[in-house]
This record gives C-alpha cells, structure tokens and sequence, in this order.
C-alpha cells in the first residue's frame, strides 16, 4: 500500500453494547490527544473506525458490508479513507479481515486500542497493523484523561467474563474476568464529574463480579465501589450494568436501599424462564434463584425499576418451555427488556446443539414476548403518572423548547422548559406512552448544570 497523508479528521461508528459506546469514546480521545478532530456532519472521515460486535449471525458479513460502502463513499466524494476494523468482531476474525478487505488497514482487538496511535503511523506509511493480543488490563493505563463533557457518562469497571454460557462468545473476544483498580476508577470518575458528568453508569460484561481493594485495603465488591462514588459531591446518579445473577451479594441488595445517589433501575438478564433450557445455557442459576433475587431488591427498594434479557428459540426450546418465559415476564412485570432470537455463533457449544429452531418458529415467539414485554412496559409507565421526580436532562427535542431527559427509572421524559444540557429539572410526570413521559416542570426547581 501507498503512504497516506496523516489523517486530519476521524469517525468511530460503534454497535452493540454499552462496553462498546464506552471505548469508541476513548478512542475519539486517543485520536482527539493526536490532533485528528472529529469528521464534521456530513462529510467524509480521513480516517473511519468500526467498533465492531460479534453477539449476533452474521456479524462478520455485515461488517464487510460496511467496508464496501465506505470504499465506495470515499471514491464518490474523491476520497480514499484509512479503515479501521475495531471490537469483538477483529478480535475474532482479525487474520480473515485482513485477507478478505484490502481496503482495511487497522485490525485492533478491544482489548488493544490503545495502541491504536503507534498502528495508525504504520497505516499511514503504507503499512497493515494488526493487533489482538489481550493484556490484562494495560489499556486503561494508556489511555488519556477523560475529557467528556455530556451529563452521563460510562465508566467500564470490569471487562471479560468466566461463565461460558454455551451461546455466547464474549468469553473468547473479552477474555477473563478482570477488575480495574479501585483507586483508577475513582480518579477517572472524578474526572468525569469535573468535565461535566452528573451520573455514572458503571459497565462490565458482568459489572457485579468487580472486586478490589479500597483506600484503606479492604476488600470490597461492587457494593463498595458504589458506597465510594457516592461521596463524590457533584455526581448526582449511580447506574451499573449488566448483572448477572451468580454475582450479586447481600451488600449489594443493600445499596440499593441505602445509597440514595444508586438509581431505582435494576438491568440483570435471565434469558429464559425454563429450568431445563437455562441448564442448557450453563447459566448456573434456575428460574426460582433469580426470582429470589428480584424479590430481596424489591424489598430492599420498592419503587425499582426491573429490567432483562431474553432469548427465544434456543436449540430444543419446545412451546411448553417457552411458556415459562412468558410466565416469568408476566410475574417479575418489567419496566423493560431486551429479546432476541437465539443466533449460532460459530465456536460456540450451542451451535452444534441438536434441535435447532425455525426461523419462523423462533419469529413468532418473538412477537408474542416481545408483545408480553411491551404490555408491561405500558403499565409500568402509567404507574408513573402523577409522581414527582428528577430528571436530568441530555438532549433537545424535536421541537422549539423541548428538552428529553432520564428519569430516575431510566424512563425517557420529555418536558417544555427553559433549559440547558445537563441540568436537572424537577418534574411531574403528566401522561405516559409505551416508550416515554410527557413530564410537567415543578416551577423555581430547576438546578443549573
């Protein structure tokens, strides 16, 4: 390959999770310390950047498809652009990229992109990098200071995971378990609220099973961290995701009832409402340990808002077995959820699995949970009518003076207000629809940000 001249603009698409919107963002900073701004709206990036997930089929072939479009977007605008291919997707397929897209001249796995800089010099002179290697935690250490400046902000706590669940692949693209000093994070959570962020959301592929030690050198879990965080002054809001059940403690439950600053939302995935097909997903918990679960943090904090992940059609999954996923929607009544239709991901233990499900079968569960899910939903958002609560506002609306902000239930609610980014408003909540509130402004109570 030709040099290339430096890049002087970037553009980072990430897809899939909130681990991914969280190191798309610290690479905008790591490009951002190298003087490449962001490409403005509209035009074509010197440099573009796919932060790739691998969760669900054909992954692989759609990130193919976005190179074409991006090569064929360059040549029309007379533009040659350096791609990138980031996340689980180039940790899993990196060699296969490569060979198959010339046009690719950065392969990075997630847990190398710090060394994304010393790659894009290579790239620059007309070189190839690739880079998936998978040091325990290094990156972090190399990455700049947070410079972020919207009022929620992620702050990853903990990456990899050990459960092995037999559809999944997040084991063999995040590796192991692994938690990020105590000390680190409160120091980049600080610097979050100094650059303007008013809530933290704490991020692990199983953020519960963090584990460190504190400035005192005890050892603490997730429940401790919290406890720490909350002292700072001016974050105003705590959230954490995704839990899983095997992780979560007494001391945790108990955070939820006693630290004010921890919101009333609870996101913990069980995937299936059947004993038997969770045992087939080495899940390690049955229907009954999660539900004990919910039942000790509905106790422990009666207003919070329960929230899940479902897959249908899971290799053998019969009618009956399904209607235990519809029977525990309709028990734990979430205020919302996420469902898919079960995907073979190739390496994993299921995608050999015997009795492996229609598409159309796997659709039309779906569309009866997914109908469940939204009922419940609704109903939760009625509820709500007539409550007074604080939200924080994030992002303008569609219309002159229109602000949409959270509620403290991770509920979107929009207002009519004089109002800036960032500022919380007190509110109440006037009507509901199946997906946000209309909240009324309390008068005299708004908290510049």
């Amino acid at each position: 390959m030709k040099p290339s001249a430096p890049p002087k603009t970037y553009r980072v698409k990430s897809f899939g999770c909130q681990m991914n919107v969280y190191d798309g963002e610290r690479m905008a900073e790591l490009l951002g310390e190298q003087g490449i701004a962001p490409a403005p709206e509209g035009e074509e990036a010197d440099l573009v950047i796919l932060n790739t997930c691998h969760i669900r089929e054909k992954a692989a072939e759609k990130v193919y498809s976005d190179i074409g479009r991006l090569v064929k977007s360059g040549e029309a605008a007379g533009k040659k652009p350096l791609i990138a291919v980031a996340g689980c997707v180039a940790q899993a397929e990196g060699e296969e990229i490569m060979a198959r897209a010339p046009a690719v001249s950065i392969v990075v796995g997630p847990q190398a992109y710090h060394r994304l800089p010393v790659m894009l010099d290579k790239a620059v002179q007309g070189g190839r990098a690739t880079d998936t290697d998978m040091p325990a935690i290094a990156k972090f250490d190399a990455l700049p200071t947070r410079k972020k400046r919207a009022p929620a902000a992620f702050l990853t706590v903990q990456e990899g995971c050990d459960k092995f669940c037999t559809y999944c692949v997040v084991p063999y693209t995040r590796g192991a378990e692994i938690s990020r000093p105590f000390s680190h994070l409160i120091v980049e959570a600080e610097k979050l609220v100094e650059a303007g962020a008013r809530e933290i959301t704490l991020l692990g592929q199983n953020v519960n099973a963090w584990s460190g030690e504190d400035d005192k050198g005890r050892s603490i879990g997730l429940d401790g961290l919290i406890r720490a965080l909350a002292k700072i002054a001016d974050l105003k809001r705590i959230r954490y995701t995704t839990s899983h059940p095997n992780d979560f403690t007494p001391g945790l439950i108990a955070a939820h009832g006693e630290v004010d600053k921890l919101m009333p939302y609870l996101h913990l995935p069980v995937q299936s409402g059947n004993n038997r097909i969770l045992k087939a997903m080495n899940r390690q918990h049955t229907a009954d340990d999660y539900l004990a679960i919910l039942e000790q943090v509905r106790a422990a904090r009666p207003d919070i808002a329960l929230s899940g992940d479902f897959i249908v059609g899971f290799p053998g999954e019969s009618e009956a077995e399904f209607a235990d996923t519809l029977k525990i929607v309709d028990e734990v009544r979430y205020a919302a959820c996420f469902s898919f239709k079960y995907s073979p991901r190739p390496g994993t233990p299921a995608a050999t699995m015997d009795g492996q499900i229609a598409p159309e079968v796997m659709d039309e569960r779906l569309q009866r949970l997914q109908s469940r899910i939204g009922h419940h939903q609704f109903a939760f958002n009625q509820a709500s009518v007539g409550k007074t609560c604080t939200i924080l506002i994030e992002r303008k609306g569609r219309h002159e003076g229109q602000w949409i902000g959270k509620s403290p239930w991770l509920q979107s609610v929009w207002v009519e207000a004089s109002a800036e980014i960032g500022d919380m408003i007190e509110v109440e909540l006037a009507e509901a629809g199946p997906n946000s509130l209309k909240g009324v402004v309390k008068p005299r109570l708004v908290t510049a940000a």
